[in-house]
């Protein structure tokens, strides 16, 4: 009997993933991607066509006179270059930079409901976002919205290190409730600069801003957004076999020789800064960190060899039709991106509770 509960206690094993499968899963997703930003850039009331967006790019990028092509309408360069393409890019960015940061988190915590705003990222950014939009400055509304995420962040990683002192130091435990305790400080501080300080159409900013948008976004956007997936997204992509290692456990993880606090320190970190990176460029997006990396758990197992790069691609691919269907359900009017990404990952998740209830 005591064999058998030890078995039921234990944690499920992996999936294996072959290398073949993995490249294959990979080369379609990658396929996928693509073919969904050129989709999503020509969708819209303009008319354009796959060809069309395929044609502005090309030339674009100084390929024009090598395939033949000719100078395209400058009506069409215009949307597809300076409007809608920037918007696309952005939005596969943050999908993929938030569905890694969720499989970290998840990871690290142990917490199937860890999402890249537990450590109080989101409140944070909202804080500083909202403090400058009431103020009139929105020029600098990126850098305060990641210099509140970074304050979060020190805040909540100096009060979960404080809290453990003499007790195991950073654990999973900790960190959750110190980054519960700063997103409700945060969100207090931010509903209270709201209530005193906002009037007329700043209500319609701080709202849309707080519920998540890639509206209105530029080259700048891309490549602060992008920049950061490429470089810290990268980074978090190649620790598979350590989040594999704490998979188990801490004492699991240390007995494979992996330095526990060090590498929960700069994982953390890491998730953090690519949290703040993204939040300062579209806002807080909810439910793609929480979703994806379940999603894609279910389909290729919780091997993160191939998890990390998969929810990557799936994540940007879903964010990238989400803001699609944000920007053209109630065309002319837009919807922020946030609003259709709770619509569809609500039912999705209790979906996926649903059938993990089933399989147990």
């Amino acid at each position: 009997m005591s064999d058998r509960i030890r078995a039921a206690a234990a944690p499920p094993r992996p999936a294996t993933l072959t290398r073949a499968r993995l490249l294959a899963w990979i080369g379609g997703t990658t396929a996928a991607l693509l073919a969904s930003v050129v989709v999503a850039v020509a969708i819209g009331p303009a008319g354009l066509t796959p060809s069309d967006v395929a044609h502005v790019v090309a030339t674009r990028l100084g390929l024009g006179d090598v395939l033949g092509l000719g100078t395209p309408e400058r009506i069409a360069d215009g949307i597809v270059w300076q409007l809608r393409l920037p918007r696309v890019l952005t939005a596969a960015a943050v999908g993929a930079g938030l569905a890694v940061c969720g499989v970290v988190m998840q990871s690290l915590t142990r917490n199937p409901l860890a999402d890249p705003y537990l450590l109080g990222l989101s409140s944070g950014a909202s804080l500083g976002a909202v403090s400058v939009l009431v103020l009139g400055w929105v020029a600098v509304l990126p850098v305060a919205a990641f210099v509140g995420a970074t304050a979060a962040l020190v805040t909540t990683l100096a009060l979960a290190s404080a809290s453990g002192r003499g007790a195991g130091g950073l654990s999973p435990a900790r960190t959750v409730l110190a980054g519960l305790a700063v997103s409700q400080l945060a969100a207090a501080a931010t509903s209270f600069v709201i209530f005193w300080s906002a009037q007329g159409d700043q209500y319609r900013e701080i709202l849309s801003w707080m519920l998540g948008s890639v509206a209105g976004t530029t080259w700048t956007s891309v490549a602060i957004a992008g920049g950061a997936v490429l470089v810290l997204g990268s980074l978090l992509a190649a620790t598979g076999s350590v989040l594999d290692a704490f998979t188990f456990g801490d004492t699991a993880a240390a007995t494979l020789g992996v330095p526990v606090a060090r590498v929960r320190w700069v994982l953390l970190i890491a998730v953090a800064l690519l949290t703040g990176a993204l939040v300062s460029q579209s806002g807080a997006i909810g439910f793609v960190g929480l979703i994806l990396p379940h999603a894609v758990r279910l389909v290729v197992g919780s091997r993160h060899r191939a998890l990390l790069p998969l929810s990557m691609l799936c994540g940007a691919t879903f964010l990238v039709w989400a803001d699609t269907l944000a920007r053209t359900v109630f065309a002319p009017r837009e919807l922020p991106v946030g609003i259709v990404t709770a619509a569809i990952g609500a039912p999705v998740f209790a979906m996926l509770l649903w059938k993990g209830r089933a399989r147990a």
